[in-house]
């Protein structure tokens, strides 16, 4: 794996410089690898890491597991745009196993979700059927412990 990639997907708001430093390359050198990432679509925007049990009235997210008939010409992509049009999806995948899509839903409350589920997955043609698991309590997202409160930085600048 490309480690300048892996380092901007732990911590996107490392600098240039700071990157120069941890892969002992220009600076100059890393802001035009990082162009050109972001030209060939590779890199697809930034995003800060949010603890949402923090956040008064933040939204619920819930896994919805979707069994799906395939279409003959496009498989399963025909279906997964439809679903990704939603604004209440925020993350869906393909997957291997006894579900065909995972999709990741956010709403104002799990009725709002079942309700979605519902009135708007449930009956899209192609899918055969869907199971519902709500987020309770998130520990860890994208390697980072959320139960941890220190502000140190583990990932810190090594030089």
């Amino acid at each position: 794996m490309d480690k300048l990639l892996e380092l901007l997907s732990e911590n996107s708001s490392f600098t240039t410089k700071e990157l120069s430093l941890m892969l002992g390359e220009p600076e100059d050198y890393i802001a035009a690898q990082i162009k050109e990432y972001e030209q060939k679509g590779i890199i697809k925007g930034y995003q800060a890491l949010v603890d949402w049990e923090k956040v008064p009235d933040a939204p619920v997210t819930a896994i919805i597991e979707l069994k799906v008939t395939p279409k003959k010409e496009t498989g399963f992509d025909e279906v997964a745009e439809h679903i990704m049009a939603f604004d209440e999806v925020s993350s869906m995948y393909l997957m291997a196993g006894s579900f065909d899509l995972s999709v990741f839903v956010k709403g104002k409350s799990m009725q709002d979700v079942a309700s979605f589920v519902a009135r708007k997955l449930s009956c899209i043609d192609g899918v055969i059927a869907t199971a519902t698991h709500f987020m309770l309590k998130a520990y860890k997202i994208g390697g980072v412990n959320l139960n941890d409160d220190s502000v140190d930085d583990e990932r810190g600048m090594v030089l």
